[in-house]
């Protein structure tokens, strides 16, 4: 499983001109899984990406969770997180999981992410979507859960 992670002042997805998820401060997670991922891996994800002290505290240090801010989470499929490039200038979507596996996946880390925040949106899995993001920092993260160990 992979996630870009943006720490956002605010966050929105649209399809087909309608918003249907929409932050503050908080989290833009862009998620993609392979065939390899299970929900136990799904879950250390969330657990990692909800734990982590990302957020300015009083002294300007990057001491606070989502949770400490009252912080909210915006979370898109992102099969394109698995695109091999390495042969010819056209990528390969190969590697990314099989797209049933993949939406069950996304939703469940959708609901794992409910575990620590109140406030979590999405967009809709295989649609055309249209993200728009204030990125705060910036600060983002590549998040791979085999560089992570699990």
């Amino acid at each position: 499983m992979k996630a870009v992670l943006q720490r956002v002042a605010k966050a929105q997805v649209d399809v087909e001109g309608k918003t249907v998820g929409k932050i503050g401060l908080g989290f833009l997670i862009l998620l993609g899984a392979e065939d390899s991922d299970t929900v136990e891996t799904a879950d250390r994800m969330v657990d990692k990406i909800c734990k982590l002290r990302i957020f300015k505290d009083e002294n300007g240090k990057t001491n606070l969770s989502l949770a400490d801010v009252g912080g909210q989470i915006l979370v898109v499929s992102q099969f394109t997180l698995y695109a091999d490039c390495k042969k010819g200038n056209r990528p390969s979507f190969i590697k990314a999981g099989n797209p049933e596996h993949a939406e069950q996946l996304y939703e469940h880390v959708i609901e794992r992410c409910r575990v620590y925040v109140e406030k979590v949106e999405s967009g809709i899995f295989g649609a055309e979507m249209e993200v728009q993001l204030v990125n705060d920092g910036p600060f983002t993260l590549v998040l791979d859960n085999r560089e992570l160990g699990f």
